[in-house]
């Protein structure tokens, strides 16, 4: 007896080539009926026996493709219309069903191959793509996930690839972003300075290959963004770039590339990987994994100043592939941009506002819609983990453990920005956008909340902003004209990790970061917070004190330092200014706020062991220091006092080893490390003792330091706690969204069973 069903498939099923496979697996099962897209999902018409109805609603989940993550189907019997075959429908937009947007994805083997075979006709074709890979995210105007409705809608296809589009054999069935030489995308090479546009893409590469070979800067177009390239080996070539960035000394990431058996094994001549960040690099994603640098690495000793690892990605996209394989060596791939503003994405506005750092440009004339940044990730703890969401991982979805009332925007710090829309009981974050301050920040921060608000068909009810009332994202809040809820800094670093997380009862969470707004009104930033969403108490902090000069502390650790000396009452002899006059306006607490920064604790380290009196981007002190440091079982007992019902670590027993320039400045780091490790185990034994919680979490983007981290974690184990770190999402700022929705829908909650 022949029956029907009707079929939803929800989760990530659209962008990754689920309709052509639901149509080869109902083929393959003797079914008749269709398949569309519906909104963000898939729904599917089946009619024929009811055992094979049955084995093709297992293989939707079992056999699904590999970019696909379909949740459980639902399915429900439908009017059997004896259809006489199985086809593809236009899709259908008109419904509700949960929208899930597809991230850009690398290209895949099999498209590799073919780029590489020089009998096919996408031989070398920088844009080669399929149903398993390609741009999605960075090309898509609105789902559902049609052609018409993506950046290719004014490429339209030759009668070779309509072919191959309409083939249901065929790897390109149904694939949105679809091209070849004869329809698709095209490279030009331009050269301002010399007043040279080279069109078409072999002309345009071997132009870019020879530019990079002189040593120039070129900027190149990607999927999510332009790059800016040179050649890594080149101290002259990376010298320039940073002189013209004013990047002095963040590190650079650095594109090798991909060995396959034959050529250089680039990355095991420049890195010492682990298998598990040779795999990642290797992965899907391809993101920037920072790894520990070889001894001998060919590398410029200008890529990452006074560290010993560096950030390294293979090729993800058909053109950086030929880019790195043409060029046949590691080339510098930074993002181009100005300082701290989201990646530039336009030709135009790119050779405008880079003029002055790029030598040359490499662009094509398909179109990015939003930027994507690099996605970067490091080990630590035990696992590889995320310190920015971007291309291939971003947007991200998150589970709600308390659903929200209303659709709901929260818009993050200001800092390592990203946004998040909540709706129900799911929560997607954007890609990092970048720091709010800079100039084009806010422009691109409304954009990218309208257009990911367009995207998933959501309109905002409220808004969540940082408690900071001088947060750029809290001006914007004011102004626009939705209910407004603010959420402490450190509330939102606490709750994004419980909501990762998802505990059944109250956590114990160590929030170590920079500087915060404080719901004392001090600025916090080495906080114990004991709870859950919407019920957190602060029951430990460091010893607090003032940053002279307020934000100009944060980058200059000279101020951290001598006002630390000054809190425990001593003197400062390295010191490169005279503090005279500092001590003044010290004493009177002018534009000196009082802080309990674990980060500006760590400033004020580099500067008395001598590292960074000065610093030009965020965490350079940090990161110097965890380079630094040695292997010590030594460490100085930090008290732990009352204060005002708050466990307050006091550091200032630190000061006279860390100024003891008779002991090597990698020994006084490592100290430095161990000390605040026990100080932690000791102040949460201490917590422990009162609350009878075991379970405690490390974030906040001091525990970025994989030292810390690492030393930390295992005390707490050691000692019999359960501990979690941030593991989907970073464990900086970049976490604060997600932290700020968790937050407001727990507030009032208790939380449902697990």
């Amino acid at each position: 007896m022949r029956t029907a069903q009707r079929i939803q498939v929800r989760g990530r099923v659209q962008g990754v080539g689920f309709r052509p496979f639901v149509c080869r697996l109902a083929r393959e099962f003797g079914l008749a009926g269709w398949v569309r897209n519906r909104g963000g999902g898939v729904e599917i018409h089946a009619e024929g026996d009811p055992a094979a109805i049955e084995r093709l609603i297992d293989a939707l989940v079992s056999r699904a493709p590999p970019l696909a993550d379909p949740q459980p189907p639902v399915h429900r019997p439908a009017e059997f219309r004896g259809y006489a075959g199985f086809e593809i429908l236009l899709s259908d937009s008109g419904d509700k069903t949960p929208i899930h947007v597809p991230p850009d994805h690398f290209v895949c083997p099999d498209c590799l191959d073919e780029m590489r075979d020089p009998a096919a006709r996408r031989y070398r074709y920088p844009f080669i793509n399929c149903t398993q890979c390609g741009p999605r995210y960075t090309l898509i105007d609105r789902l559902p996930y049609d052609r018409p409705n993506t950046a290719m809608a004014d490429f339209p296809l030759c009668q070779d690839c309509r072919r191959e589009y309409e083939d249901i054999h065929d790897r390109r069935y149904h694939a949105q972003p679809l091209a070849c030489p004869l329809c698709g995308p095209v490279l030009e090479f331009r050269e301002l300075s010399a007043c040279i546009a080279i069109p078409g893409n072999e002309p345009a590469l071997s132009g870019c290959i020879e530019a990079l070979r002189q040593g120039q800067v070129v900027a190149v177009k990607g999927v999510g963004g332009y790059h800016l390239l040179c050649d890594a080996r080149s101290d002259a070539a990376v010298g320039r770039l940073r002189e013209r960035k004013r990047r002095p000394d963040k590190p650079l990431a650095v594109l090798i590339p991909w060995f396959e058996g034959e050529g250089v094994d680039w990355l095991a001549r420049l890195a010492e990987p682990r298998p598990d960040e040779r795999e990642l690099l290797a992965s899907p994603l391809r993101p920037i994994v920072i790894v520990q640098r070889s001894v001998d690495s060919d590398l410029s000793g200008l890529i990452a100043p006074g560290l010993d690892e560096i950030g390294l990605m293979y090729p993800y996209s058909p053109l950086h592939h030929l880019l790195a394989g043409d060029y046949g060596a590691p080339l510098v791939a930074t993002s181009a941009n100005l300082s701290g503003e989201p990646v530039l994405t336009d030709g135009a506005e790119v050779e405008r506002q880079l003029a002055h750092v790029a030598d040359a440009f490499l662009h094509h004339d398909r179109p990015i819609r939003r930027p994507a940044d690099d996605s970067v990730y490091r080990r630590s703890a035990g696992s590889m983990r995320p310190l920015r969401l971007g291309r291939g991982t971003a947007p991200l979805e998150m589970p709600l453990r308390y659903p929200v009332a209303e659709p709901t925007l929260a818009l993050g710090a200001d800092l390592k920005n990203t946004i998040a829309l909540a709706f129900e009981d799911r929560a997607v974050v954007s890609p990092h956008l970048g720091n709010l301050g800079a100039p084009r920040s806010l422009d691109v921060f409304g954009q990218l909340i309208r257009e990911l608000s367009a995207l998933y068909g959501i309109a905002p009810k409220r808004v969540v902003c940082d408690a900071h009332p001088d947060y750029f994202s809290s001006r914007w809040a004011r102004a626009c004209g939705l209910e407004i809820h603010r959420v402490l800094h450190h509330h939102a670093h606490a709750s994004a990790l419980y909501g990762e997380f998802g505990p059944d009862g109250d956590i114990l969470v160590f929030a170590w970061d920079g500087t915060g707004f404080g719901g004392d009104g001090t600025l916090w930033g080495g906080e114990t917070l004991l709870g859950r969403p919407g019920g957190w108490r602060r029951v430990g902090s460091l010893r607090p004190f003032r940053l002279i000069g307020g934000e100009k502390a944060s980058a200059e650790p000279w101020r951290c330092a001598l006002a630390a000396c000054w809190e425990a009452g001593l003197d400062w002899s390295g010191c490169p200014v005279d503090p005279a006059p500092y001590r003044h306006v010290w004493e009177r607490g002018i534009n000196s706020p009082y802080t309990s920064s674990a980060g500006r604790l760590f400033d004020a380290a580099a500067a008395l062991i001598g590292v960074t009196l000065n610093q030009s981007h965020e965490g350079q002190a940090g990161m110097r220091l965890e380079a630094l440091a040695g292997d010590t079982a030594d460490f100085i007992e930090l008290p732990a006092r009352r204060e005002n019902g708050l466990y307050r670590i006091d550091w200032s027993p630190l000061l006279p080893a860390l100024m003891d320039g008779s002991q090597p400045a990698g020994y006084r780091s490592a100290l430095l490390h161990a000390s605040l490790a026990h100080a932690v185990l000791a102040q949460a034994r201490a917590i422990r003792g009162e609350s009878g919680v075991n379970l405690a979490g490390l974030t906040g983007g001091v525990f970025q330091n994989r030292i810390l981290a690492e030393l930390t974690a295992n005390l707490l184990r050691a000692d019999g706690f359960e501990v979690v770190l941030p593991a989907s999402l970073p464990v900086n700022d970049a976490a604060i969204a997600y932290g700020q929705l968790v937050e407001t829908a727990g507030a009032g909650r208790a939380p449902s069973p697990a």
